[in-house]
């Protein structure tokens, strides 16, 4: 039976464990040495082997004055024995011991009278190096003062998950004052943090990986009506020995950093909306759906567009578009494709033809410039869609018969890239049939390869009788994910029964 095992599950149970090698009083080595009342050492510890050199066998009743004291301090040393000895009280104090091998050594003391059931008296020494006693000390005060003075908000807990302690800069932080932290979870002193904050913590506990920047928005009683945000760290605490102590959390207030990029974020979002069409309007032949989404971070929002072109003759002109790069200069850009597109789009000229205009366009733009585009035409009056690709992901033909595929279209290159490798293939579409133009933000993953994205988006069009706001809801619920590092920009079109049906033998597409 372990030692763990001979207790049973009584309430003092809870209050006896085995504490593992390596906690403080290993590290200070702290040594026991028992005097009897004629100065004679009576028992010696291991750790008084450590410290002084002498073995049990060579220390125990031998004068501990003649085996540990240089002669000439050895008259101090047997005043402050017998001063303990009759009763004066406890003595603390540094004096010098002599080790076995002939060195001195400082060592620090404290001495005090024991009494056993027959009346006699020992004096128990407790001894610890000066030099570690010393530096351990230091250590504590350094960690003491630089957690005290840290602009950075540090809060410790326990395994539990109860405060232990926290810092000026945490009490301010949270406007709650330190003694209101002990003892209580943190969802008890702010309220306003989510599940995962703790989850986050847990994580740590249990893997001990630290967790580095975690963002995290809300309010608290430092500033209830006003919302804020922070940056928090979390590394395990562990004593020298491995025993898991609790968790450190580290909190630096990013609030005006997170105010410029909201602000900023809103800048980009109201330049790019403004160039978009809102709603796309309904044309001849044609019922359309479209949807934005940015992408979570200010930084990340970049140039993808759509729009919807009238032409003449009713024809439509139907283009979806992505500027690589983020943020204002990337919106700008687009802004600028869009104009140049909408202009081309007018002269009612080949989708291949428009890109080789469009491309050197791009070229010409200030900025390096590189975007993918893609480019079709439906007239109504024919049912036959003109579509080009500049780079870009092909768009999905669903069927009325619920076949779908991704369209097997030369890929062309990027505008901007200056290679003008353009074609235009004529593809025949029947009543119900549709169209999905998107920008790779719909179906580009860090965490999985984008055929099975692909894959997915197919899959995800299994109705061709949903209405296509369902569906483009349908898409961006089945393939973004919060937190997506990219926006989005995603057209549907639908081929309404006033549409002449026409079909093309062999496939149904041919290249003019």
């Amino acid at each position: 039976m372990c030692a763990a095992e001979s207790f049973g599950p009584g309430p003092d149970a809870a209050i006896i464990a085995t504490t593992a090698s390596g906690g403080l009083l290993d590290v200070l080595n702290v040594a026991a040495v028992l005097l009897d009342a004629e100065g004679k050492i009576d028992l010696w510890s291991p750790q008084a082997e450590d410290l002084f050199g002498y073995t049990a066998e060579e220390a125990l009743g031998e004068p501990a004055g003649r085996l540990l004291i240089h002669e000439e301090h050895r008259d101090g040393v047997q005043d402050m024995f017998a001063h303990v000895m009759e009763g004066g009280g406890d003595w603390a104090g540094i004096f010098p011991i002599r080790h076995k091998d002939g060195s001195t050594r400082q060592v620090e003391f404290r001495n005090m009278r024991l009494q056993d059931d027959l009346g006699d008296y020992y004096a128990l020494g407790l001894a610890a190096d000066q030099r570690t006693l010393r530096q351990l000390e230091r250590d504590l005060a350094l960690s003491a003062r630089l957690v005290s003075q840290s602009p950075i908000g540090l809060g410790v807990l326990d395994t539990d998950l109860r405060y232990v302690s926290v810092n000026a800069a945490e009490e301010r932080m949270n406007g709650v004052p330190a003694a209101q932290h002990l003892g209580r979870h943190v969802h008890e002193v702010l309220p306003f943090l989510d599940a995962t904050f703790e989850g986050a913590m847990r994580e740590v506990l249990a893997t001990g990986v630290p967790i580095l920047d975690q963002y995290t928005v809300g309010r608290t009683p430092a500033d209830p009506d006003n919302e804020h945000a922070w940056s928090i760290s979390f590394h395990r605490l562990e004593a020298p020995n491995g025993k898991v102590l609790g968790v450190v959390s580290s909190s630096v207030d990013v609030t005006e950093r997170h105010r410029a990029v909201q602000e900023q974020r809103r800048t980009v979002l109201t330049l790019q909306r403004s160039l978009l069409p809102r709603p796309p309007p309904q044309r001849p032949g044609l019922a359309l759906a479209s949807r934005y989404q940015p992408a979570r971070a200010a930084s990340e929002i970049g140039g993808d567009w759509f729009d919807v072109i009238a032409l003449g003759g009713d024809k439509t002109a139907l283009v979806v578009g992505d500027v690589m790069g983020s943020g204002v200069g990337a919106a700008a850009t687009m802004g600028q494709l869009r104009t140049a597109t909408r202009t081309l789009a007018g002269l009612d000229l080949d989708p291949a033809q428009a890109f080789e205009h469009l491309d050197r366009i791009t070229e010409d733009l200030e900025s390096e410039t590189i975007a993918t585009c893609v480019y079709t035409v439906y007239d109504p009056h024919s049912a036959q869609c003109r579509i080009s690709l500049a780079g870009h992901l092909p768009p999905v033909l669903l069927r009325l018969d619920g076949k779908r595929e991704l369209l097997d279209l030369p890929t062309g290159a990027p505008l901007g890239v200056g290679e003008g490798d353009f074609h235009t293939t004529t593809l025949d579409l029947d009543p119900g049939d549709q169209l999905v133009l998107y920008t790779d933000g719909l179906v580009e993953r860090r965490d999985r390869p984008i055929d099975a994205c692909l894959d997915t988006l197919l899959a995800l069009l299994d109705d061709p009788h949903r209405s296509l706001d369902e569906t483009c809801e349908l898409l961006l619920d089945g393939l973004r994910h919060p937190g997506d590092h990219d926006d989005v920009a995603l057209l549907i079109a639908r081929v309404l029964p006033s549409a002449p049906s026409r079909r093309w033998p062999e496939g149904g597409r041919r290249n003019p």
